[in-house]
């Protein structure tokens, strides 16, 4: 049985269905930190189907850097997938199912059910978008601008800094190539917009945890 945690409502905005996140249990020792291809690989094994459904969305799985190229994996540890209520019953498919990414295994629990909730900001770890001109911050940002323009959404698209100062810039390696986004902040943004942009993402790689927008913390 599916745990259902969350009580707001959550309508079709603009025609499209309603999604919601799935949050599943994870138990593991250690993963790459980089990991975004490995997880989407696993997952395809289970669930072939996962590749033709651009619209889910999933999170890479989150840890403990150990400045070694791997992740420390916590109690907290948890795999969310994003996807259209419709397609629940597809990825449930991975509760119980022992994964391996490279050479690391986790075991995956049951998930709990979380609705979307409307933020005034919102924030992607990393954003990508296809062209060799977008992996300067400058270009990108007013290629995810247009991008945020063609949903009809009304924000302040901005790419927060790191701590030297400069534009948060983040690389994600699939098998011999190495893609390169930003972290990318999207604020001012009424109650439907925040559900849009987080059921429609921006840029590409979504099954790989690009374009995946969260709630700010604090705000």
């Amino acid at each position: 049985m599916i745990a259902s945690v969350g009580t707001a409502s959550q309508d079709a905005v603009n025609g499209l269905e309603p999604f919601v996140d799935l949050s599943f249990s994870v138990q593991g020792k250690t993963l790459p930190a980089d990991h975004g291809y490995g997880l989407y690989a696993a997952l395809v094994h289970f669930i072939p189907e996962i590749r033709l459904h651009p619209e889910i969305g999933v999170l890479t799985i989150p840890g403990f850097a150990d400045k070694q190229g791997k992740i420390l994996l916590t109690e907290q540890s948890c795999l969310r997938i994003r996807v259209p209520i419709s397609k629940i019953p597809l990825v449930y498919r991975l509760a119980g199912k022992r994964i391996s990414i490279g050479k690391h295994e986790i075991q995956i629990g049951i998930p709990k059910v979380y609705t979307l909730r409307p933020s005034e900001r919102l924030r992607a770890r990393i954003v990508t978008i296809k062209g060799k001109d977008y992996t300067q911050p400058e270009a990108f940002l007013e290629a995810a601008k247009r991008q945020i323009t063609k949903l009809g959404i009304s924000g302040e698209v901005s790419i927060p800094v790191d701590r030297e100062g400069f534009p948060s810039r983040k690389t994600i390696k699939i098998q011999r190539f190495t893609v390169v986004g930003f972290t990318t902040e999207v604020s001012g943004l009424n109650d439907e917009d925040s559900i849009k942009l987080q059921q429609s993402g921006i840029g590409g790689k979504r099954h790989m945890g690009c374009g995946f927008f969260l709630p700010i913390k604090g705000v």
